[in-house]
């Protein structure tokens, strides 16, 4: 654990480094394309501090000045499937960026949406020596949630405090200076698979690029789409991608639990492939333009041409009805959102205040997709696009950018976490092997 710590901090102060000199590129690695995104950070304090310990500490001010996608070859449910394909793809996307840039940058903060992510709500408190909270108490108190036994294969890719407590005061967002005798934090701990977080960093490394930073691709979407009061209120937010679906819950600004569904935009591609007999290139063109999850007698007689040059002029003449086509997608589109409404009914989510839910991503383009989901979540269901942030070009401004979108923010102002605060060495390495506590049953 104190290996990760000091891993954790050396990437931190590599993306401090590159802000500094005012430019940092970030990276969106999914299943059906990659994103690349180079930031140029403004104004003569490029880094400010803010004080406070919460999501904006530490916000800068940053301009897209270059922006690339690229077909993502070599990935498979959000991880890296074949190296040298997704090297390749890489490059392409951060060579484009840095062209339409006119510079070269080195440093990428990545996030990919698969390693199968695991959430844990953990709870710690200390006594106070001097009755002042001190900001080596913040370290002290964060070091006294005990770690689950999470697997010697997986790696902490967030471990953010969301919530500090001042004897009987709670939600306190910095208690530093203020008066008491015990303290306590909560924390949550987001966990992956770590031979999927080793592939991507040699592809990332392949192409003579350092990492500064990484993030889960459901936490940084939920950074980008929800506004603010979803934040603070609660909400979750469904990243629907091409190989996998990323949930994310936020309280308080702060993320709370994230976890995904191994099923995504490509499944719903691959079933139309095998349902009509035809490639999957041209079943994501009629995915594209022609699908859909409500069908109505109208859409019987709609007629889509599958189109084809196999030289079969029976065979390449063929058509469907849009109906036909509806009836291919839709158990699908049904499947992943029910896997979804498992997952936030086992997190507890019908027991927060508020349960909005905002889909995004390529996926939650498909028309009627928000009226199938309020049926099936049971919750107050919008689409969401990401928040505008200056100079993003309108081709990586729509939903299924929402991911790189959320990177650039958080690139330019992370929450803390567990690595920005001095944790007592003698505490660092410590794991309990009690079972960690549901986030939903106390804290709130």
């Amino acid at each position: 654990m104190r290996q990760l710590y000091e891993s954790q901090r050396a990437m931190r102060n590599m993306r401090r480094a590159a802000m500094q000199r005012g430019v940092v590129a970030v990276l969106d690695v999914g299943t059906s394309k990659i994103s690349c995104l180079v930031l140029r950070f403004d104004g003569p304090e490029r880094l400010r501090s803010a004080d406070g310990v919460g999501p904006m500490a530490g916000q800068s001010m940053f301009r897209v000045i270059g922006a690339s996608s690229t077909r993502s070859r070599g990935m498979r449910l959000g991880e890296v499937d074949a190296m040298a394909e997704t090297e390749r793809a890489i490059r392409t996307a951060v060579q484009a960026a840095q062209k339409m840039a006119n510079l070269r940058v080195d440093h990428v903060i990545a996030c990919l949406s698969g390693a199968r992510p695991r959430s844990y709500g953990l709870d710690g408190q200390i006594e106070l020596h001097g009755g002042i909270v001190a900001e080596s108490d913040l370290g002290r108190v964060l070091a006294a949630c005990e770690m689950p036994d999470y697997g010697h294969d997986r790696e902490v890719l967030h471990a953010q405090p969301v919530n500090f407590s001042l004897d009987h005061r709670s939600g306190l967002a910095d208690p530093r200076g203020q008066v008491g005798n015990r303290l306590a934090a909560d924390l949550h701990l987001l966990t992956v698979d770590a031979a999927p977080i080793e592939a991507l960093l040699y592809c990332i490394k392949r192409c003579d690029l350092e990492l500064a930073g990484l993030a889960s691709s459901a936490y940084v979407a939920g950074m980008a789409s929800l506004v603010e009061d979803e934040q603070e209120l609660g909400a979750a937010c469904i990243d629907m991608g091409g190989g996998s679906t990323g949930i994310s819950v936020f309280m308080r600004r702060h993320m709370i639990y994230a976890d995904s569904v191994r099923m995504g935009g490509e499944h719903v591609t691959r079933d139309i492939a095998m349902g009509l007999h035809v490639p999957e290139t041209v079943a994501e063109r009629i995915k594209t333009i022609n699908g859909g999850v409500y069908a109505t007698g109208r859409d019987d007689r709609e007629m889509i041409e599958l189109g084809g040059n196999s030289g079969d002029w029976e065979k390449d003449s063929r058509k469907a009805s849009r109906s036909e086509l509806i009836g291919i997608m839709r158990p699908r589109v049904e499947e992943i959102l029910e896997e979804v409404r498992a997952r936030l009914d086992a997190a507890g989510f019908d027991q927060m205040p508020s349960q909005s839910v905002v889909l995004t991503g390529g996926g939650s383009q498909i028309p009627g997709i928000d009226g199938l989901a309020a049926r099936i979540l049971g919750q107050q269901v919008r689409l969401g696009r990401p928040l505008r942030v200056q100079g993003l070009p309108a081709a990586v401004s729509g939903p299924d950018s929402a991911a790189a979108v959320g990177l650039a923010r958080f690139a330019a102002g992370p929450q803390d976490e567990c690595w920005d605060f001095e944790i007592p060495a003698e505490r660092a390495g410590a794991r309990s092997l009690r079972r960690a506590v549901k986030w939903f049953k106390n804290n709130w």
